[in-house]
């Protein structure tokens, strides 16, 4: 094996789905976790039992902030490629939490950064988000718009990490590539995202907290297309794009730096109320809606637009929401035993 990929986050619901393709595709991969109790450890460990009976991988479990442990990964494995997915994430946890954040999404990717910079890694792909759209108006959300709003903490570190990304590549060549996903759901997904909290309550029939009185839309991304899409990407080394020095200049990329950010979504948002409808129907239970008030953090609506993501890969997420769904549901129902 020539390619050795370090994935941060690896336990995590992104993180494994992409270990496990990028080991069926023969790379070595380094699953760096923390294994922390933002969410229950046990899915953790169940994501990543499947990883570890295989010879290709191997496991470091430690946290981003911590350095020396970082260092010791990089020194131990010498990876070629990283992808960064480890971080403190939810929106409305950062509201009472902001310190974690800063810790591990602004203290730990920086440690990321020194690390890739001082050991020759061809290419960095990390994780940002659709929440640095904050208060933009405008939709689609294009990666050409300024994103200078933000309006949780989490989100701002995340356009944090993006500035230091850009930083690295300019003053190193180190190539960087960051994703903004939008609402990825799926089989092993988070349990502090919404279509957990769905699933568990329509099962349990228990009412359902539906902020902004079910208004809001998000644009809902199958797990499968994000992972394809970070592989596409990956695959793909930034590098810098002479022509994005016309007026005004592409904030995606960097006429000298070779350095890029994309959009990963599914180009199709969804009303919530629809969203738990087609829940429910997979399901075969109606349960009473609770219609409550946006929450502090949140946005009222996200749409990507991925044509910076398919003109440069070929590719963009396409799998229907309908389908998305009974595969979460059909998962969660042997999971859980319900």
């Amino acid at each position: 094996m020539n390619t050795t990929i370090l994935v941060t986050g690896a336990a995590g619901f992104i993180g494994a789905r992409l270990s496990a393709r990028l080991l069926e595709r023969g790379d070595a991969v380094v699953g760096y976790d923390s294994l922390n109790d933002y969410y229950e450890p046990a899915l953790k460990l169940a994501r990543l039992q499947p990883l570890r009976d295989q010879a290709g991988f191997r496991f470091v479990q430690a946290q981003l902030e911590d350095r020396d442990a970082l260092e010791k990964a990089f020194a131990t494995f010498h990876p070629t490629h990283v992808v960064n997915l480890a971080a403190q994430a939810g929106v409305r946890y950062s509201v009472e939490n902001p310190r974690a954040y800063v810790n591990a999404n602004v203290v730990g990717f920086i440690n990321v950064l020194e690390a890739c910079r001082h050991h020759g890694v061809a290419h960095l792909v990390y994780a940002s988000s659709s929440s640095v759209y904050g208060a933009n108006a405008k939709l689609p959300f294009s990666v050409r718009d300024a994103v200078d709003h933000p309006v949780s903490l989490y989100a701002a570190t995340k356009k944090a990490n993006e500035l230091m990304a850009h930083t690295y590549s300019h003053l190193f060549g180190l190539p960087t590539t960051g994703l903004r996903f939008f609402t990825v759901y799926g089989p092993w997904g988070r349990p502090d995202m919404s279509p957990f909290l769905f699933a568990r309550r329509i099962f349990a029939g228990e009412p359902l907290q539906v902020f902004n009185h079910g208004r809001h839309s998000r644009d809902f991304t199958y797990i499968d297309d994000i992972v394809e899409g970070v592989i596409r990407v990956l695959d793909r080394p930034a590098a810098p794009d002479p022509a994005s020095v016309a007026a005004p200049p592409h904030p995606g990329r960097s006429a000298t730096a070779p350095y890029r950010v994309y959009n990963i979504g599914n180009d199709h948002p969804v009303e919530l109320l629809r969203y738990i409808e087609v829940m429910e129907d997979c399901i075969g239970r109606r349960v009473e809606k609770q219609l409550l008030p946006m929450q502090p953090g949140d946005v009222p609506d996200t749409h990507a637009d991925v044509e910076d993501l398919r003109a440069d890969t070929g590719y963009a997420p396409d799998t229907p929401l309908e389908t998305g769904i009974a595969r979460f549901i059909e998962w969660y129902r042997g999971y859980y035993g319900v």
